[in-house]
């Protein structure tokens, strides 16, 4: 495929998409249905997770596993837990957290990997944290070897917010799959797409089933039977489609968004495999500008996006970098939403602590950028990107 332009993010749904529709539209039924179990069959073994939970965004994923996390016999966060994250992610990683009166302490970024920076992380753990939040940046995973040892035999919960990494390995293994744990996104500029659409998996039944009541209203409707939150349902349909037990919400997906995730699946291979095949360009193409730092991979990238951040002594800044892109047909974009812990919203309203300083995620934050990758190869993209940063820093 040939682009005139080099945007951040296009579409990779082609006839089967729409087909897969059109078949629900034909059908009558809209809400969650057949569709969408069937996707996140397909799904959970995609990425060898035993379990999964399809909702109506990635948003949601996260807040689907935090929630149930407050409910669970054996982990039960509580107000006041410390719950450790990295300083550069996206708005819902950190306020699902807020949401559930969790204490969040920043922790600074790797200024070469873009995710936790592993001896900052070490250094963090204090005899109050609960759980860590890792968040696999860009389609990069982190190095969960190092982790699980920095955890040790302590009662350190792990969760993984993938939203942007699916498809990503470390040593072989899915990224989000390493935790108790781990979100996925299907919005429209992610590696796959159901419109709007998001897959929270675990390997603990319990917690599979607290999500599955949590998802629609708290009910016992969606449950089997027996389960792991109520034991045995009662044996009068009527009334027990109607029982309440949990303090939920409504974050189901549409059957559409469960059909088209069918076809998306499928495709989930070729969409990664040309991912790295342009990452293995762009590589190619930033080898010419040492003035611009690149994201390391730690296992095996999907590659989301290319991140670059400027030398701060190279003479050139963000803003003419950004504006040269432009001029040249590139969209760039933050990179996520920089070091959110110096946004209002962390200090007027969140219980927050920000161990030692932030400084890597402050450099991304202030010269830092990412530009789009895409489903199909992008030589003439990437010769029109030489070109602009020739012009950049002639």
């Amino acid at each position: 495929m040939t682009n005139t332009g080099f945007p951040l993010a296009t579409s990779s749904w082609n006839e089967k998409e729409y087909a897969a529709i059109d078949r629900v539209v034909k059908s009558g039924f809209f809400s969650m249905g057949k569709e969408v179990a069937a996707f996140e069959k397909l799904f959970a073994e995609q990425i060898g997770a035993p379990y999964a939970v399809m909702s109506n965004s990635g948003s949601s994923a996260n807040l689907l596993f935090v929630a149930a996390l407050r409910y669970h016999s054996r982990y039960a966060l509580q107000p006041g837990d410390e719950v450790i994250v990295p300083a550069v992610s996206w708005s819902t990683t950190y306020y699902p957290l807020y949401q559930y009166g969790l204490r969040l302490k920043f922790v600074d970024i790797d200024i070469n990997t873009l995710n936790f920076d592993l001896g900052q992380l070490e250094t963090a753990i204090s005899d109050k944290t609960r759980a860590i939040l890792a968040v696999n940046l860009l389609g990069n995973p982190n190095d969960f070897d190092r982790i699980k040892a920095i955890i040790g035999d302590r009662e350190i919960v792990l969760l993984e917010d993938n939203c942007e990494s699916l498809g990503a390995t470390f040593n072989g293994k899915q990224a989000g799959t390493f935790g108790l744990a781990g979100s996925y996104s299907a919005f429209f500029s992610h590696h796959i797409s159901t419109m709007e659409g998001g897959i929270t998996v675990t390997h603990d039944e319990e917690l599979y089933h607290i999500m599955l009541s949590l998802r629609a209203h708290g009910w016992t409707r969606n449950l089997p039977n027996p389960n792991l939150v109520t034991g045995a349902k009662g044996d009068d349909p009527f009334e027990e489609a109607f029982r309440f037990v949990l303090p939920g919400y409504n974050l189901r997906p549409l059957e559409m968004s469960g059909a088209i995730g069918i076809e998306q699946i499928a495709k989930l291979p070729m969409i990664v495999d040309n991912r790295r095949k342009n990452a293995a360009l762009f590589k190619q193409v930033m080898a010419g500008f040492p003035q611009l730092r690149t994201q390391r991979e730690a296992g095996q990238s999907s590659w989301f996006g290319f991140s670059m951040i400027i030398d701060p002594d190279c003479g050139v800044n963000r803003k003419q970098l950004v504006a040269c892109l432009a001029n040249h047909g590139i969209e760039s974009r933050p990179i996520v939403a920089g070091n959110f812990a110096k946004n209002e919203v962390v200090t007027r309203y969140m219980d927050h602590d920000i161990h030692g300083g932030l400084p890597n995620a402050e450099l991304a934050d202030t010269n830092g950028l990412f530009i789009g990758n895409h489903h199909y190869p992008l030589d003439e993209p990437m010769e029109q990107l030489a070109v602009a940063l020739k012009a950049a820093f002639a």
